[in-house]
């Protein structure tokens, strides 16, 4: 495991969770009571020491008011805002940079992987890993609902195009389901440029370029309908971010010093 950047973060708080739950949300008021209930649950079954942070991405649909309504009850659960609509990147970046745990892991708010499986994510940050991702086809077995063939092929060829431009050697690039140590979040997400849906080719090219050990771990997952990425339009935004990412390792962006860690709230 890399010591990059301990220097940089100083001594953590004994008051600080040992995990930290981040959650991008945006227009999910339909969806966020089931997920966090599922998850505030898991978490109390395993006796998991973690704080959950829903990332309110500005949603026009009341999710806000839906999450402070089930906060009340869930001292575990607390929202940041978002400026305004800023992307799921932005979303993922505010939340793992103001969590407090130990081991941070963000996890779309559909929970696709359900969130059970971040135990596997957590036995390989303990086993040594500086990063564990979530992987939906190292088994495929896993995958209890399929995305449609359609799917399948766009995601396929983005991650053909992705580990060819980017030099990531992972089955899945773009599974929503990451898990970091303190440390390697603080880093990766302060380096950060892509606010949309391309931002996890970044994070995973900085991660390797500040010498960061990454594990893929195979995870069970579910297609939703409701998805909103759309492989057409997005998937060439996200051809034209690889090529910012590309232009940003030129310019040694992904090189700079990294700031002190946000130290937890005793």
């Amino acid at each position: 495991m890399t010591d990059e950047g301990k220097t940089n973060t100083g001594p953590e708080s004994s008051a600080s969770p040992k995990y930290s739950i981040v959650i991008p949300a945006y227009n999910e008021s339909a969806r966020i009571p089931a997920t966090l209930k599922s998850v505030v649950e898991c978490v109390r079954a395993r006796g998991w020491d973690a704080e959950v942070l829903v990332v309110n991405d500005g949603s026009t649909d009341g999710t806000a008011e839906v999450v402070r309504a089930f906060a009340q009850n869930a001292p575990e659960v607390r929202m940041l805002q978002n400026p305004s609509n800023r992307g799921k990147g932005y979303s993922v970046r505010s939340g793992m940079l103001q969590a407090q745990g130990q081991v941070v892991i963000f996890t779309d708010a559909d929970l696709s992987a359900p969130i059970e499986e971040a135990e596997r994510l957590f036995a390989a940050i303990a086993e040594g890993a500086d990063i564990a991702i979530g992987s939906r086809w190292l088994d495929r077995d896993r995958q209890t609902q399929k995305q449609p063939l359609y799917r399948q092929f766009f995601g396929r060829c983005f991650n053909i195009v992705t580990r060819g431009v980017m030099g990531l050697r992972f089955a899945d690039t773009q599974c929503g389901f990451k898990a970091f140590t303190r440390v390697a979040a603080q880093t990766v997400f302060q380096l950060q440029t892509i606010e949309r849906w391309g931002f996890d080719p970044e994070i995973l090219f900085i991660a390797l370029k500040r010498g960061y050990w990454i594990i893929e771990v195979p995870v069970s997952w579910a297609h939703d309908e409701r998805s909103r990425v759309s492989y057409l339009k997005d998937g060439m935004k996200m051809l034209q971010e690889l090529a910012i990412v590309r232009w940003n390792a030129l310019r040694g962006r992904y090189d700079r010093p990294i700031k002190a860690a946000l130290r937890a709230t005793p």
